[in-house]
């Protein structure tokens, strides 16, 4: 349902750009979001986007360095990081919410990709 791929190896201070492929059937008119989970650590959302576009949120950490994104008429979402941390260092997880809107909580999401890595060197 849901293919995440833009992962890799960066340098602190680098950009990647995440993107995520989704059905229409799963895409279309489901908030979306990102998460992330480093090793030994939750998972935890990075952003969220509404069906339209018309509302996002971001966690913290990450405010005023990464955007989310989606393209209806591809089906894709994405998420473009800028300025990134070693502690950015995590796999991220592409999921689709339950209603027409984002979740901060896991369980507000019915579907997942299957994770990219990103690796972020000091």
């Amino acid at each position: 349902q849901l293919q995440a791929s833009g992962g890799g190896l960066v340098q602190a201070g680098g950009s990647l750009r995440l993107s995520c492929a989704a059905s229409r059937r799963t895409f279309s008119n489901n908030g979306m979001a990102w998460f992330r989970q480093a090793p030994g650590q939750e998972r935890n959302i990075v952003a969220g986007i509404s069906w339209n576009s018309g509302g996002t949120y971001y966690a913290d950490s990450v405010k005023g360095r990464f955007t989310i994104s989606r393209d209806n008429a591809k089906n894709t979402l994405y998420l473009e990081m800028n300025n990134l941390k070693p502690e950015d260092t995590a796999f991220y997880y592409c999921a689709a919410a339950l209603s027409s809107t984002y979740g901060v909580r896991r369980d507000a999401y019915r579907y997942w990709g299957q994770g990219t890595l990103v690796t972020v060197s000091s």
